[in-house]
């Protein structure tokens, strides 16, 4: 008894920090609107001369391109920093290359992004630069020449790489028709018809201030950059149209078991990816789910990685993890081993995830995660830029600045049941979508005892 009131004392000493870390490594940014609507998030932060700011535009992410079009949001993003009505892509190149500044643009699902950080002196310059890419991008027909071709010759040299062939194929699986089915890399089909004018309508369509919001981080006073922001992003136009809905179907949940098989004539191994219903960023199991993910294939010391490659040594790598969005997500585990080896893993994986549905984790195993996860998360809120972004994430999915309070304290007071009820919710049972890449011939009698499954040619066109 001794013994456990002493450990619950030193528990309790040693979560004290940890339950004020949020309050303290975030704190809530002053709010800002300029004259073109666009919403600015701001937290002065001295510590050092650095400044980094994110831009997030809702609605210019690959689930709103139309159909059939993938890859036009990835492709819009890319030419923006690819020269202005100003700046040439070179001397973009070579100015931010001069600050030791990043600039980046970039399209998730649900909305574009633009990164950027420098040192303070830099910063006057750096947003001008961000502005003119988001204002007036050049959209040159030589470059956009340039950026199909690489995006042609990657997604060819891509195919020959099944773990990453399985990524999209798992993808185009699972949505299916979906707007999150379209793929940031390009189809065969889409490239061949994509056009430089399509990309802009998507721009001008999708890309507007005040729909969007920045956040920005680090050694400024407040004044100075608001002067700043209104002679470079707030020059930004607000169209006057208005914005287009941002509106995304509910993520589709697997009934039944989907299988197929990709058939890659010389694979010497076999890469499966099995995927079921997730929860939304919002969900209120969010927190217990992250532990039992964390216990099941989350870490190197997780249940799947040490059946799959400590004790079995079939792989060198086996995980799992959640993927969620607004309205939405889902679980995900993959690995790969020979392709004689992938009926062994697959009834591994089978069993394992029977077993923590059924028989769920120990208190022991429980505690194991929650000081994992509370060790990690000190240095995911570290930097301006990860601040930043967990502004936006705040704002974006609704959260409430405080979020990870509350996402920490539910970590803290987490106990086995919880992970065991999560487990029992979300691992998959029988309704899921399992895609296996391999050599056909080897692998299709091995697979058939899980069920009839659809076959496909890793050499046939799209995915």
């Amino acid at each position: 008894m001794m013994k456990k009131i002493i450990s619950l004392l030193l528990l309790t000493i040693l979560l004290i920090p940890v339950m004020t870390m949020a309050s303290e490594r975030l704190p809530k940014p002053e709010k800002m609107v300029l004259g073109n609507g666009l919403t600015v998030y701001f937290l002065k932060n001295p510590e050092l001369p650095l400044v980094s700011f994110r831009v997030l535009i809702p609605g210019a992410g690959s689930a709103f391109e139309p159909r059939g079009s993938d890859g036009l949001a990835n492709l819009t993003a890319t030419l923006l920093l690819k020269g202005t009505a100003k700046m040439s892509a070179e001397e973009i190149a070579e100015a931010l290359d001069f600050m030791g500044a990043r600039l980046r643009v970039a399209d998730a699902e649900e909305y574009a992004a633009v990164y950027g950080e420098s040192l303070s002196e830099h910063l006057p310059k750096l947003l001008q630069i961000a502005a003119d890419c988001l204002i007036s991008p050049a959209f040159k027909q030589d470059e956009y020449q340039k950026e199909l071709a690489r995006k042609t010759d990657s997604l060819k040299s891509l195919k020959d790489n099944p773990g990453s062939a399985l990524r999209l194929y798992f993808r185009k699986a699972y949505f299916g028709e979906h707007p999150f089915g379209h793929l940031s890399t390009g189809t065969d089909s889409s490239l061949k018809k994509m056009s430089l004018e399509e990309i802009k309508k998507f721009y001008s369509a999708r890309y507007r201030p005040d729909t969007s919001i920045i956040a920005v981080v680090g050694n400024i006073d407040k004044e100075p950059l608001l002067e700043l922001l209104n002679k470079t992003i707030g020059q930004w136009p607000k169209p006057a149209a208005a914005p287009l809905p941002v509106i995304i179907p509910p993520i589709p949940a697997p009934k039944g078991k989907k299988l197929i098989l990709v058939d890659k004539p010389d694979a010497t191994q076999s890469y499966f990816s099995l995927g079921s219903r997730g929860l939304a960023v919002a969900d209120q199991m969010s927190a217990r789910a992250s532990l039992m993910n964390i216990l099941f294939g989350g870490r190197f010391t997780s249940w799947l990685n040490t059946e799959l490659r400590i004790k079995r040594g079939l792989t060198y790598g086996a995980s799992s993890s959640f993927q969620s969005w607004k309205n939405g997500g889902i679980f995900l585990a993959s690995s790969y081993t020979k392709n004689d080896k992938i009926g062994e893993m697959l009834d591994i994986t089978f069993d394992l995830l029977k077993k923590a549905r059924e028989k769920g984790f120990s208190e022991e195993e429980a505690e194991s995660a929650r000081n994992y996860l509370l060790g990690q998360f000190p240095q995911t809120l570290e930097t301006n830029s990860s601040k930043a972004g967990a502004y936006l994430r705040i704002i974006f999915y609704d959260l409430g600045f405080d979020y990870y309070d509350r996402y920490l304290n539910e970590i803290t007071g987490a106990r086995a049941r919880d992970l065991n009820q999560a487990a029992a919710k979300l691992l998959p049972d029988k309704d899921f979508v399992l895609v296996v890449v391999g050599r056909g011939d080897e692998v299709k009698k091995i697979l058939s005892r899980y069920g009839q499954f659809q076959e496909k040619k890793i050499t046939d066109p799209d995915f």
